[in-house]
């Protein structure tokens, strides 16, 4: 069987969104003294006066460990503790609009038991951490007020911790944070070489043969430090939607008829605006991206599809674009130079038939995905501004798989029957798409 698989990053990721507001405090309090008085304690004749800085390389072939995390919130600033096996390289610098704290490292373990949560008094809003890039993982605090950061300080093992990174935010002014923050130049030029990387497809074989198959590029929604939404089961998005999208890509490839690239197989974040150009570099004819949906009602259940307009078909679909949108937002990168996802999208003429290409599939898609799941009572074909289906000349459309804050949705998007059913009646979407009865011309 013909089968063309393209992995772009690889990895695996663990994530854990720790809100404001949830525990108190006093456990991380007298963690958080402790390392005060390390840091205030004098050292021994000979030694250096302050901790040591951060070493500028890990220890050769050794992956460090992160063990835990601590929070300590005073008047005068916010501690941030990361315990580590190992010394590691850890870089922390702002980023605005949201204003957020990014620690940057290299590949890491997460053998955290439990994150503590700040309690929303002092500047962390909120906090996550995962695989970012392929040998590269980070924390991304959101924060409540602007902080300067001071540089981070590596305490080394005593009292039966680990290594542990010290991150003191103190308070200042937007106008102080919004000077400072941005990627470091060296990050934006690897972000950049990592995204150029990602967009362009493996050199041609010397003989390529000739192929009359469609491509059809299948994006699991979120990944890595980007969990999406957490289902009433415990079930997480990123989760689904990969199992969904490897499943939906096996029963294409299957089938002989088309070209199948993943934008993702592991458990890896990729920002938006690259998911659009690894589609456009692979040519392809059809772009699936695969994601569930939430809603504070739980009752609300069932599987809808999305296409791109400027503006979207109701509020409830534009606030779903808002969400899904703010992905890049959610994993640290820098919006600042005017590539916001959270911008406007405006449409071109020539987007037009694109547009209507992909409101084709979508109308087919629901007619065979009836027979499957549950579909959304009302207006199961939907449209808002995805920035993930912008591409100006790709047919795509967005699948929110059902409701994982529906107890029925979560329970049946947790079997194999169910996964297996919709990648089937997905695939069939796709075969009617693409049958040279009805099809039109798809430069």
């Amino acid at each position: 069987m013909n089968r063309r698989w393209s992995p772009i990053l690889g990895g695996i990721a663990a994530l854990v969104i720790a809100a404001a507001g949830l525990t108190t405090a006093g456990a991380t309090d007298a963690a958080d003294d402790l390392i005060s008085r390390i840091l205030q304690t004098p050292p021994p004749a000979g030694a250096p006066a302050q901790p040591r800085p951060v070493p500028a390389h890990p220890l050769p072939h050794t992956v460090p460990v992160v063990m835990g995390t601590r929070i300590g919130e005073h008047a005068d600033k916010t501690r941030f503790v990361v315990e580590v096996s190992d010394p590691v390289t850890l870089r922390a610098f702002t980023l605005r609009n949201p204003n957020r704290v990014v620690l940057d490292m290299p590949a890491v373990q997460w053998h955290m038991d439990s994150a503590p949560r700040p309690s929303g008094k002092g500047a962390i809003r909120a906090y996550r951490y995962g695989q970012f890039r392929s040998g590269n993982s980070r924390f991304v605090i959101d924060l409540n007020t602007p902080v300067a950061v001071a540089p981070v300080l590596i305490i080394p093992p005593s009292g039966g911790y680990g290594y542990r990174a010290v991150v003191d935010l103190v308070p200042t002014t937007q106008d102080k944070f919004d000077a400072s923050a941005g990627w470091p130049d060296d990050l934006r030029a690897r972000e950049a070489a990592a995204e150029q990387l990602a967009s362009l497809p493996p050199a041609p074989s010397p003989t390529p043969a000739p192929s009359q198959k469609y491509v059809v590029v299948i994006d699991a929604g979120h990944g890595g430090i980007d969990s999406g939404t957490s289902g009433v089961n415990g079930l997480m998005e990123k989760d689904l939607v990969l199992d969904e999208a490897l499943r939906l890509g096996r029963e294409l490839a299957r089938r002989g008829n088309y070209t199948v690239h993943l934008t993702r197989d592991t458990d890896i974040f990729i920002p938006l605006n690259e998911r659009t150009r690894i589609a456009r570099s692979w040519r392809a004819d059809l772009f699936i991206s695969l994601h569930a949906d939430s809603n504070p009602d739980p009752n609300i259940s069932g599987l809808s599809i999305y296409t791109l307009s400027e503006k979207g078909s109701d509020r409830v679909a534009d606030a779903l674009a808002r969400k899904e949108n703010q992905s890049d937002v959610i994993a640290g990168v820098d919006l600042g130079g005017g590539n916001s996802a959270v911008a406007p999208i405006l449409i071109d003429l020539a987007q037009r038939d694109t547009m209507n290409r992909s409101s084709r599939f979508a109308t087919g898609a629901i007619a065979e995905l009836t027979q499957a799941t549950d579909i959304l009572p009302r207006q199961a074909h939907r449209s808002a501004a995805f920035v993930v289906l912008k591409a100006p000349d790709v047919p795509a459309v967005l699948i929110e798989l059902g409701y994982l804050s529906n107890a029925a949705d979560a329970d049946q998007m947790n079997t194999a029957r169910w996964r297996n059913g919709v990648a089937a009646a997905v695939a069939n979407a796709v075969d009617r798409y693409f049958n040279p009865a009805t099809r039109t011309a798809n430069p």
